[in-house]
């Protein structure tokens, strides 16, 4: 499901933009939080398909994943980075930024201008405060090794729309 979120338009309350980056996760990856079985932090990724999965990285930023496997199988795809077409003042409000390419380059800021909070964790994707879009146009997508994690990082599941400059950090193609 990871690559056929690239292209597609996220918005909460009506604020976000184009998803240009994410990361796969499933239930066999040691990187993935529901390797090691349900937990109260990470219930919602063993739920059903097309929800909110929301944590916090370090104690510090929020993360937004997207359930993708039926129930109790613990995949979901992390949302890295959006282009910014929806909300733009509100979200530099709330970021404390001008430069439109830092409002949602990376899952920590990208929360932070959709103001997505635990309270969303769990929340169906195709109804408010969410909408989902598919695609409007067919997107070339690259991938590469994830970031941001300590094990599995051989697995090419970051993907990325080509040529974006919206992403959180250039993708170092896999060999």
């Amino acid at each position: 499901m990871a690559p056929e979120l690239i292209g597609a338009t996220l918005l909460v309350d009506g604020v976000g933009g184009r998803i240009v980056e994410v990361e796969a996760y499933d239930a066999e990856d040691p990187a993935a939080h529901g390797f090691r079985g349900q937990t109260a932090r990470n219930a919602s990724m063993f739920g059903p398909p097309g929800r909110a999965y929301v944590y916090r990285s370090y104690g510090i930023h929020w993360c937004l994943n997207v359930v993708c496997e039926g129930e109790g199988n613990a995949a979901a795809v992390l949302i890295r980075a959006l282009e910014p077409t929806h909300g733009l003042d509100v979200m530099r409000k709330r970021r404390g930024r001008d430069e439109p390419r830092l409002l949602c380059a990376g899952p920590g800021r990208l929360c932070q201008a959709l103001a997505v909070t635990r309270d969303h964790d769990g929340r169906p994707l195709d109804r408010s405060p969410f909408e989902l879009r598919p695609a409007e146009s067919a997107v070339e997508i690259v991938t590469g090794p994830r970031i941001g994690i300590s094990i599995a990082t051989e697995l090419p599941w970051r993907y990325a729309e080509a040529g974006s400059r919206w992403l959180s950090r250039p993708l170092r193609r896999s060999p």
